[in-house]
Order: structure tokens, then sequence, then C-alpha cells
């Protein structure tokens, strides 16, 4: 069974963009698991003042059907 998948977003701007979609990693919770999403999607630690954002794909999909 699949642990999901994570969309990860990035500020820019004003503006919120898609920067990956990350498989969710097993076994952490689910703060850390978000956390490590920004990572895998960097390939690296984030910098400070970059902002993100990580919704479960699911959850973003849903959101998209609401219009």
């Amino acid at each position: 069974m699949s642990a999901g998948v994570y969309v990860v977003f990035q500020q820019v701007g004003e503006e919120w963009r898609v920067l990956a979609e990350v498989p969710r990693r097993p076994g952490l919770p689910a703060k850390r698991s978000r956390a490590q999403a920004v990572r895998d999607a960097l390939g690296r630690e984030p910098a400070a003042g970059e902002q993100f954002a990580v919704l479960q794909r699911s959850e973003w999909r849903n959101a998209l059907d609401c219009g």
C-alpha cells in the first residue's frame, strides 16, 4: 500500500507555485514528513526566509474540484 504523495508549493513573491510532487515517507509523523517532503523537493535544506506549503495530493485535487 502506498503512503501517498505530497504536493510541495513554494511562495515566489505574491504567488504560490507547485515545486514538486514527492512520495510520502512511511514511518514519519505528519509534520516531520511534510518537512522532509520540502527537503526532498529541493534536494537541500530550505534557506532562511523561503516559504513552502505541503498538501496531500488527494486534498489538493479535492480543492480543485470545489469550483
